[in-house]
């Protein structure tokens, strides 16, 4: 059974039919085109590397249905810039080397965003509970807690 969704990713509307059970990971994936949304735990939402933003709140993209998302806006990483230029998050974790593979970044930066809207001056304790959802393989997580903070102080 397929339902008709429309869902703005990134400002672009994109509405298609597509089987009900589409996971809206995939909708981005393979409907929208856009590949910096990853999946790295087989569709179990626990390494959070498919987290993206729906109306503003950070969502594990592959717990979600496409159909779910319907008449919402979500965000990619390839959103999270503007004009190509970079947020202070995502120059923050260039300038600290908060990555090495970079397959866990873009869901981190995404969870990062808005945690910072709702934590904007937190400490190190606090950035590390936000991060929780987030798994990354080739970090011992030192440089991302620090890229988030210097983040924070660049955004104030």
């Amino acid at each position: 059974m397929n339902k008709t969704v429309k869902i703005t990713i990134n400002g672009e509307t994109f509405e298609q039919s597509v089987p009900i059970r589409l996971l809206l990971s995939d909708f981005i994936r393979e409907v929208a085109g856009l590949t910096g949304t990853h999946i790295g735990c087989t569709y179990e939402g626990v390494c959070g590397a498919c987290t993206v933003q729906l109306d503003g709140a950070a969502v594990k993209s592959c717990l979600m249905l496409a159909s779910q998302a319907d008449g919402h806006e979500v965000t990619t990483i390839e959103g999270l810039a503007t004009d190509g230029k970079l947020t202070p998050l995502q120059q923050a974790f260039n300038d600290h080397h908060a990555l090495q593979c970079g397959f866990c970044t873009p869901g981190i930066l995404m969870n990062m965003d808005e945690f910072l809207k709702k934590h904007p001056n937190p400490s190190d304790d606090e950035i590390r509970v936000g991060l929780i959802g987030n798994l990354c393989r080739c970090t011992g997580y030192g440089h991302i807690v620090d890229a988030v903070r210097d983040a924070s102080k660049r955004a104030r």
